[in-house]
């Protein structure tokens, strides 16, 4: 048996350096997690943007998750987002008719994602968001943000979050308009720009 003098601090190497995963990308992610709006709904909006590094690099195996309100603020309780066969156990895709308010997405090889979901309405003293949960290469835990919509600026102004953020980071949480009913939302996970993230407790 060979031991090693530990009392040495040059005797002992250092044990290399290795990140988590991504092993979620496995089964975690569904056909048609994207499409949280019912098919063919009027007041579908696509809510996309890109996963990125510190350093602005895109990351092409992210997992982004949205929860959000209807557009009257209440919060969905049909089920559906990943209904199974009940003789196989395959995904059998959403039914199509339900809004569940949730939506699983994984990023493509460009660090890109995009969703279709609903506008959602305000609730409380809150204005209108999509709460955000993103799985990353290298992180151990994953993190929490919210989509603010712009539109509303006077709610935008006195919601109770925002109010709470530097202002210099605040728009780290609300999407740019694009066009009609598209919105861009980048994720930076750390650096300049890092977008806000939450912590609960």
């Amino acid at each position: 048996m060979t031991k090693i003098d530990t009392s040495s601090p040059q005797s002992v190497l250092p044990t290399p350096s290795h990140t988590v995963g991504p092993f979620y990308g496995y089964a975690l992610p569904f056909r048609g997690g994207e499409d949280i709006a019912p098919l063919g709904h009027p007041d579908t909006i696509t809510v996309h943007g890109y996963v990125l590094d510190g350093e602005g690099r895109p990351l092409p195996d992210a997992l982004v998750e949205l929860w959000g309100p209807g557009p009257d603020g209440e919060l969905p309780t049909a089920d559906g987002s990943m209904r199974r066969d009940p003789a196989s156990g395959g995904f059998l895709g959403r039914n199509g008719v339900e809004f569940t308010g949730f939506g699983r997405i994984q990023t493509d090889a460009n660090g890109h994602w995009y969703a279709r979901t609903l506008r959602p309405g305000a609730r409380g003293d809150s204005a209108p968001y999509v709460s955000v949960c993103v799985f990353a290469r290298g992180l151990l835990v994953h993190l929490f943000t919210r989509i603010y919509l712009p539109g509303d600026e006077a709610a935008l102004a006195t919601d109770p979050l925002l109010s709470r953020v530097d202002p210099e980071r605040r728009d780290t949480l609300i999407a740019t308009e694009e066009g009609t009913g598209t919105y861009r939302f980048d994720i930076r996970l750390q650096g300049e720009g890092e977008t806000v993230f939450l912590e609960f407790q």
